[in-house]
Order: structure tokens, then C-alpha cells, then sequence
């Protein structure tokens, strides 16, 4: 891979943490900077087999959205892609990583701030597996989702819980969804638990309680350093249960700056308030290393602001949506005072997609 591994591995096997500089090149656009641990004493030679043995877990910054690269020796899975709009930049982003085959492709559920941009990623790089769920969505985004898979000769694999599948010298084991039928798409979300050495990750995608609840009660080891908040931060999601099971060190939100949302919600923000926590939108994309023992965290945007403390930024986001009450089948701008409640949401990424969804606009927004 062209990455400049080499510093990274020299820099974790000292274990000696006391100062650190950028050590991922052509990674991001920007350096990423040490938020966590800084390292001193460096040696200038270090076995190669160290470097096979690094697992890095990117959280890249999607907007309202989520996209996870994970990295592991030769092996790579990439957990969904953002809006369509982000696909580009997606597809860049791993290209910059030196990978030209993903061996797992995971569509956590075919709402299209999670699948949207994996129509470009699916059309830019050889795909061993694509993982997700048996359930259907009714929009443009999914046909399309569809149709890159149908078009490049691959096969979608149905999850099921307590399936295990290797990656490199890591590996990970299905724990959602665990009912063939939910009354909320959120709920059908593949949820994967990823192993490697002592340390350990969750991933859920927009899982809610009764889906959370099922992962409790699952008999699966739910206990991980690191858990990639559920649902954006949603008040739907990180039940009590879950996180008592799950007792992570490290949280990671992954959502957009003043997004209509609300996103994180302030129940959520004071459950996570003894946790150490990162925001891809005050930190950007987000880089977790583990080398088996330790993590390191590393973030695009050196910003010392922690979710605790619930500081609101002042500069308004450039992204416009689409909202649709799945109900009326209006669809309004997302600034719009009549919004639906969050459970009847659909986003589209244009006005011409909520259109061509047969959606009618708002009279009161005009959008």
C-alpha cells in the first residue's frame, strides 16, 4: 500500500507516549493530528511483520452521514458510503489508502445517507463480498444501489448473526440484525463486532432500541474499546442496556454540522459524557490505529472541543437537503417548520430525486 506505515509502526511499538507528530502521509487532505497520545523515542528499524499486524479504522467525514474504511495489513471493508453526493470524495479517500480491491462492502440499511455514495465505490474498485440486509427501499438511490452490483457481477450476502468472517490477522462477527422483520428500517441495520488482539470495535449503523435490545440479549460479547455511535447520536438509540454491555473507552459520532436533526440529541450527549468522544463534525475524519495492545487516535482537524461540552458552532452548514413525510409524500426544504417527526424522514439528496420518488413539494417552504 502506498502509506506511509513504516513511522506509524516505530511510533506504537515504542509505547512510550509523550509527544507525537502527523505520522499518516497522503492519508487526508489535511495531517491528521494526535488528540490522544503522543510518542517519543523513536527507533529507526523495526520488523516488517509489525506493519502486517496495524489495524486502522477510518471514520471518514460524510457530512449527515456515515463511511468507515477499515485497514488491516492487504484487507480492507468499507461500512457504507454517505450521500451520493459524497461518492467521489469516498472513492478518493480509499484510492489515496492504495487500495484497488475491497474485500467487504457493508450496506448497513439502503437508507441514502449510509448507501448513497457505495454506488461509486462499487463502480471503482474490485469487490470480493457486499454485505446487507433483506429489506427493500422504494427510491432512486437504492435502484441505483442495485443496479452497480448488478452491473459489475456481484451478489449481495444476506447477514446472520454470530457469522464470522476474517480480515488479515483481525476478524469480525455479525451481531445485527437478529429478526427477519422491523417495524422501522433503522432496526434491520447489520451490526458488526471487529477483533483484533486485545482491542475491539462496534459498528451498528442506525440501530435502535428494539435492534440494541436484541444485541444485549444476543449471548455475544458486546464488550469493545471502541463503538461508533449508533444512529448519529439519535435519542432513538444508546439504550442503557447497550452501553452498559458494550462499556467502551473511546465513542465516535459520525453526523453533520447542524444538521436538521439535531443530531446529537442532549440525552445522548450526557450519556456519553464520561466517555472519551469524537465528532467527525467538529474533527473531521477520524483515524482509530490499534496494534493489538493499544489504540491511537489521530483527527483531520486539531480541535481540542470534546462532545461533553456541548459547544455549539456558530457556522451554519453549506449542505441543503431534501426531506420527505413518508405519509403526505411532501417533501420540504430542511430548514421548514412543518417538518415531519424523525421516524417519518426520508432524505433525498436533489429536489429532481424526491420528484422522480413521486413526492409532492411543500406548500408552506416552497422548496
Amino acid at each position: 500500500m502506498q502509506r506511509s506505515i513504516k513511522m506509524l509502526i516505530m511510533l506504537i511499538v515504542t509505547l512510550t507516549i509523550t509527544g507525537c507528530s502527523s505520522i499518516i502521509n497522503d492519508s487526508l487532505e489535511h495531517d491528521l493530528t494526535n488528540t490522544v497520545y503522543d510518542i517519543n523515542n523513536i527507533e529507526e528499524e523495526k520488523d516488517n511483520s509489525f506493519e502486517k499486524d496495524i489495524l486502522e479504522v477510518h471514520f471518514i467525514d460524510v457530512g449527515q452521514g456515515d463511511s468507515t474504511l477499515i485497514i488491516q495489513g492487504d484487507y480492507s471493508i468499507l461500512i457504507d458510503g454517505g450521500y451520493n453526493i459524497y461518492g467521489e470524495r469516498v472513492v478518493d479517500y480509499i484510492k489515496k489508502q492504495g487500495i484497488n480491491n475491497i474485500n467487504y462492502v457493508i450496506a448497513t440499511h439502503p437508507h441514502a445517507d449510509h448507501i448513497g455514495g457505495l454506488s461509486d465505490v462499487i463502480n471503482a474498485f474490485e469487490i470480493d463480498k457486499v454485505i446487507m440486509p433483506k429489506v427493500a427501499h422504494t427510491t432512486r438511490t437504492y435502484e441505483d444501489f442495485l443496479l452497480a452490483i448488478k452491473n459489475n457481477g456481484l451478489k449481495i450476502k444476506a447477514p446472520k448473526v454470530g457469522d464470522r468472517y476474517t480480515l488479515g490477522n483481525s476478524d469480525f462477527i455479525i451481531i445485527s440484525p437478529s429478526s427477519e422483520s422491523y417495524n422501522n428500517l433503522n432496526d434491520y441495520s447489520v451490526g458488526i463486532k471487529l477483533n483484533h488482539g486485545d482491542n475491539s470495535f462496534i459498528f451498528t449503523g442506525d440501530a435502535e432500541a428494539t435492534s440494541e435490545n436484541e444485541m444485549v440479549n444476543s449471548g455475544i460479547d458486546l464488550r469493545a474499546n471502541v463503538l461508533k455511535v449508533p444512529h448519529h447520536g439519535s435519542s432513538s438509540s444508546s439504550t442503557d442496556s447497550f452501553l452498559k454491555a458494550v462499556n467502551p473507552k473511546i465513542a465516535i459520532f459520525s453526523l453533520g454540522e447542524n444538521n436538521s436533526y439535531g443530531h446529537p440529541h442532549r440525552e445522548i450527549i450526557k450519556k456519553y459524557e464520561n466517555i472519551e468522544t469524537y465528532k467527525t463534525d467538529i474533527h473531521g475524519t477520524i483515524l482509530v490505529i490499534s496494534n493489538r495492545i493499544e489504540v491511537i487516535v489521530k483527527t483531520e482537524k486539531n480541535s481540542e472541543i470534546n462532545i461533553s461540552e456541548n459547544k455549539e458552532s456558530e457556522n451554519k452548514s453549506n449542505e441543503i437537503f431534501y426531506i420527505g413525510n413518508k405519509n403526505s409524500k411532501v417533501f420540504h426544504l430542511d430548514s421548514c417548520n412543518t417538518l415531519p417527526a424523525e421516524h417519518n424522514r426520508i432524505i433525498f439528496k436533489d429536489r429532481e430525486d424526491a420528484i422522480d420518488s413521486e413526492y409532492r413539494p411543500c406548500g408552506r417552504c416552497n422548496p
